[in-house]
């Protein structure tokens, strides 16, 4: 019985520490990959400059000058979503960046931020509200995200095929 007794526990003690030998390898490989959450770029505001309606540059060694804000409204294409009910005014936020000026547009479902060039943009992040989901559509032209929470539906959307990035934000 005794032996018995002697062979379970080094079978525990053996069984324990190759079970922690193996959670610690693979954590540490684990740790670092895509399995770990985002994290996002903090985003301070500003409390002087109107024109950035409560938002200011993120500190950058290579910052230059803002670029005038970015249109409200693009002009219509044939994508165009249903015509809104009302219009918010996007936030811009001006930011050093290598391909253009990088943009911030805040609205009631979430935040879209785009890297606008001279003749393209791209999308840098999409983050949606608490209590909303997100949905993003890509082309060669065009970048639409929509936040949506139960009937509620707020559309950003960054155009450029027929001249510079603009992006006009609408909730519907």
């Amino acid at each position: 019985m005794r032996r018995g007794l002697v062979h379970v526990l080094a079978w525990l003690l053996a069984t324990s520490a190759a079970v922690t030998l193996s959670w610690w390898g693979v954590h540490t490989v684990m740790a670092g990959t895509a399995y770990d959450p985002p994290r996002a770029l903090p985003i301070t505001a500003a409390d002087d400059d109107p024109t950035t309606q409560g938002s200011k540059p993120l500190a950058s060694a290579t910052s230059r000058p803002p670029s005038p804000s970015p249109t409200a409204s693009p002009r219509p294409s044939a994508t165009a979503a249903p015509t809104p009910s009302r219009t918010p005014t996007p936030t811009p936020t001006p930011s050093a960046a290598a391909t253009g000026a990088v943009r911030a547009y805040d609205t009631d479902g979430g935040r879209a931020v785009f890297d606008l060039g001279d003749t393209s943009a791209t999308l840098v992040s999409a983050t949606p509200g608490t209590g909303w989901s997100m949905q993003v559509w890509k082309t060669e032209s065009w970048i639409r995200i929509e936040f949506s929470r139960s009937t509620d539906r707020v559309s950003v959307f960054c155009t450029w095929h027929d001249g510079p990035p603009q992006v006009q934000v609408e909730t519907y």
